[in-house]
C-alpha cells in the first residue's frame, strides 16, 4: 500500500482549505497533519503559518463551538467546557467561550428545553418520570442545581 506524500507547500494549502471550510483547534489541525503523514517539524511549522495567517484562532474556534452548540444542540454549560476540555482548549479560551452564551437566552433554553422534553415523557410513575428528565438534562450538560428546580415546577 503506497501512502500519497505531500510537500510542507501542499499540506499548508490542504490546512488552509481545511481551516477556512470551519473554524478548528490545534489538536484536530494536529491530528489532520498526522494522518498526512507529516514529520513533526512540518506540522510545527504548518500550524504556526495556519496561525500567522489566522487560519488558526483557538480563541475563535472555542467561541463559534460553544455558540453552535448551546444554540443548535441545546447543550449546558458543563457539557460545552467538558468538550473543550477534550480538545485541550485552554482555561482562558474556555471562559471567554462562555461568556458568549447570554444569561438570559441560557436560562430560557433551559427551561424551555425540559418543558418539551417533561411532556414528551411517556412515564406514568412520577419518581421514574422525574429521574428521566434529570438523566436527559445532566446528558445535555446543564447544571443539577438547575434540573431539581426545573423539575419542581414542572412536577407541581
Amino acid at each position: 500500500m503506497t501512502y500519497k506524500s505531500y510537500t510542507v507547500q501542499e499540506a499548508q494549502q490542504k490546512l488552509e482549505h481545511y481551516c477556512s471550510y470551519q473554524e478548528r483547534c490545534h489538536a484536530e489541525v494536529v491530528q489532520k497533519l498526522k494522518s498526512l503523514n507529516m514529520i513533526p517539524q512540518a506540522i510545527d511549522a504548518i500550524v504556526a503559518h495556519l496561525i500567522t495567517n489566522n487560519f488558526l484562532n483557538e480563541e475563535r474556534f472555542a467561541k463559534s463551538f460553544a455558540r453552535g452548540k448551546f444554540r443548535i444542540k441545546h447543550w449546558g454549560k458543563i457539557r460545552i467546557v467538558q468538550e473543550l476540555k477534550i480538545r485541550q482548549i485552554s482555561k482562558y479560551n474556555i471562559n471567554s467561550a462562555l461568556k458568549e452564551i447570554d444569561e438570559d437566552e441560557y436560562l430560557e433554553a433551559f427551561y424551555e428545553l425540559s418543558e418539551k422534553q417533561w411532556n414528551t415523557i411517556k412515564e406514568t410513575n412520577p419518581t421514574k418520570k422525574k429521574k428521566k428528565l434529570f438523566d436527559f438534562l445532566m446528558r445535555k450538560g446543564f447544571e443539577s442545581h438547575l434540573i431539581y428546580e426545573a423539575i419542581n415546577n414542572l412536577s407541581n
